[in-house]
């Protein structure tokens, strides 16, 4: 491995069904149902299907933020440079940073359980062994960072496979609890309302921690720099990615709601799954709904591993982090630097999270943490985007509620819930989540002192920007008609 300076990433190595795909797996449906259903109804109880709607609104919102600020920079960085363009270069390294402490902490909470699951197919009592869940986590894990190193071929591969089993078994479920006979609890549509929400602060937490399970989606703009017509499709992706694990979410959770028990929902903790699992078929279910969660476990991990390795990639470059994180693999055309010294930081963090105590306990921490996170760099990334086409959001009213409101409702709702949400968590979850924030100000002062040119940055204007390459994207551009040659996705 030779570093390659000022080489980059493999253009045009993904397309748009694959993009959908990254987008599917980056919010991890099975995954994320396993490790929060149970921690999302201690905090609200039946108003899990309200919490998971009124987030999925104003997320909506920064999914168009994300899609309109792709149009006008294709930045391996997404939210790391946009903001930095558009609001100050400082926020811009602090919203990277989120992500990547954010993404970080992810590895140990994502890997703790594919390694619980995997030791649960095997024997139910090694499960509870922390020590070697972390073991048998971190094999997945250096699998995953293999995968991610030998390209984004390879990577969106891996992706369809896990991805594909693991929706089909989930629709199956799905049916299955719809034909199911008997319940714990009559189906109510005040589940949808705001009636079971415990006052304003228990509304915020809910929101936070729902806010946890859409996260992961805005991989496909990290991925924007190695996809064809990125301008169009990581936006789209995005959109149709979160419509597929919102309505995944929603159906899982009345279905938990129904078919389960308080007691046994607070009982199973993360095996809430496997539990609803052996409700709906009785012998086989748990098993079948504990290979979903694994495989969507570990396809998260990969795209978790994608964007925080590509921001890194893009803080490299910029010389805003050291520069050696920016250098490309000769063969393989990714971050390798990057990958490796992710994977020597998360190594660390499974030695604490081992020494932590129980799987459930780091996990409820963990998925606070990164909860006050994702809310941080998703509010300024509406923000940017409301800033970059303030001069065009007047020229329609669907540029003035898609460009505009929806964004802004998105990064009022993001920075509401992290602001109202402080009184509310624990010590520890705390300590990570504002802790890990005020952390990258050190990396922040000392590259800005070094004169790095992302602290002097080209504003980031969409009437600009939009003028600029509108001879390049008519019909009869070059580059037009070279994207025309090539519309087929990698398979």
């Amino acid at each position: 491995m030779r570093p390659t300076s000022g080489r980059g990433l493999q253009p045009n190595a993904l397309g748009t069904f694959d993009t959908i795909v990254m987008a599917v797996a980056g919010s991890a449906p099975a995954y994320s149902l396993a490790a929060t259903t149970a921690v999302l109804f201690g905090a609200v109880g039946l108003a899990g299907p309200a919490a998971l709607l009124y987030c999925a609104i104003p997320m909506l919102g920064i999914v168009l933020a994300y899609a309109r600020l792709g149009r006008i920079d294709v930045n391996a960085g997404a939210g790391y440079s946009w903001v930095g363009r558009t609001l100050h270069p400082f926020l811009g390294f602090l919203s990277g940073w989120a992500l990547v402490f954010a993404a970080t902490v992810f590895m140990v909470a994502g890997s703790l359980p594919a390694g619980s699951l995997t030791l649960s197919l095997f024997d139910a009592g090694l499960a509870e062994n922390t020590a070697l869940s972390c073991a048998v986590g971190a094999g997945w894990f250096l699998m995953m960072l293999l995968v991610v190193l030998g390209g984004a071929r390879l990577t969106v591969r891996a992706q369809l496979l896990m991805t594909g089993v693991e929706l089909l078994i989930l629709l199956a479920f799905i049916l299955g609890a719809v034909l199911h006979r008997g319940h714990a609890t009559a189906f109510d549509w005040s589940w949808f309302g705001f009636g079971h929400f415990d006052g304003t602060s228990g509304f915020a937490s809910g929101a936070l921690i729902a806010a946890f399970y859409y996260w992961g989606w805005d991989v496909t703009s990290n991925l924007s720099e190695e996809t064809r017509d990125s301008r169009r499709t990581a936006g789209l992706a995005a959109l149709v990615g979160i419509g597929v694990v919102f309505l995944l979410f929603e159906a899982f959770t009345v279905a938990v709601n129904v078919l389960l028990s308080a007691g046994r929902i607070e009982t199973a903790g993360a095996n809430v799954l496997a539990v609803l699992g052996e409700e709906i078929w009785p012998g086989a279910g748990g098993k079948l709904l504990v290979l979903a969660v694994l495989l969507s476990t570990v396809a998260t991990l990969e795209t978790t591993l994608i964007q925080v390795t590509r921001s890194l990639f893009a803080m490299g470059r910029d010389r805003t982090m050291p520069a050696a994180l920016g250098t490309v693999h000769r063969r393989w055309n990714t971050p390798w630097v990057a990958i490796v010294a992710v994977g020597a930081a998360a190594l660390l963090m499974f030695g604490a999270a081992a020494a932590a105590g129980s799987v459930e306990r780091v996990l409820k921490d963990a998925v606070s943490a990164i909860g006050l996170q994702i809310a941080f760099y998703y509010g300024l990334a509406g923000i940017a985007a409301v800033v970059a086409y303030k001069s065009l959001l007047l020229s329609s009213v669907r540029d003035f509620v898609l460009g505009g409101l929806w964004p802004l409702l998105g990064s009022a709702f993001m920075l509401w819930a992290f602001v109202e949400s402080l009184g509310e968590l624990s010590a520890t979850a705390l300590a990570i989540g504002l802790g890990g924030l005020a952390a990258g100000v050190v990396p922040m002062l000392v590259y800005w002192a070094r004169g790095s040119a992302y602290y002097r940055p080209a504003r980031l204007d969409a009437a600009r920007a939009l003028a600029a390459a509108a001879p390049f994207d008519s019909p009869d551009s070059p580059r037009a008609r070279r994207s025309d040659e090539s519309l087929a996705t990698d398979f």
